[in-house]
């Protein structure tokens, strides 16, 4: 009895983190990928996947889509299924080192995980992760094939991208 006491006791002393799939069906939330343990990558999911987030693991939902893109409305439906919701509304012409700290912020902070960051297409998203990956000492290359990997295609969001961390070059 003793012993089943004391293993309940470091069960429930232990963290429990929440474990988000692997893999999702592309056309509910097209682009997922998992890239680090708490932490998933996307396109914009479909409203039905959106109210699923929650039941899939996420805590946290970190959308990069502007106002004109549905990014502010989006997030009432996010907050009612029981997700913290974050807006960084970012565009080729307006990616800044001050959008990338936020979301730096969100994915540091051990209680915001699960999280899924997204945009429409993870155009935005391979953006974001490839200035992450240089301020933390990748090479240039190698963050931005990382970026492409989660999906950096356009030439104004990689234009957008050096833009970027060529200002915070000392």
């Amino acid at each position: 009895m003793r012993s089943t006491l004391v293993v309940l006791a470091l069960l429930a002393a232990a963290p429990l983190r929440a474990r988000i799939p692997e893999t999702v069906d592309g056309t509910a939330i097209p682009n997922y990928r998992v890239i680090r343990p708490g932490l998933a990558t996307a396109g914009q999911p479909t409203p039905e996947a959106l109210g699923r987030l929650k039941a899939m693991g996420f805590k946290t939902e970190i959308n990069l889509r502007t106002e004109k893109e549905g990014g502010k409305a989006e997030g009432e439906p996010v907050k009612a299924a029981g997700l913290r919701y974050v807006w960084v509304p970012v565009a080729a012409d307006t990616l800044s080192a001050a959008d990338v700290d936020a979301v730096a912020k969100v994915l540091d902070d051990p209680e915001a995980q699960p999280i899924l960051l997204h945009c429409a297409s993870a155009n935005r998203v391979g953006a974001v992760w490839t200035i992450l990956q240089v301020r933390k000492g990748k090479a240039p290359e190698e963050a931005e094939a990382e970026g492409r990997t989660i999906g950096l295609s356009g030439p104004a969001m990689l234009d957008a991208t050096k833009r970027v961390l060529a200002a915070e070059k000392p």
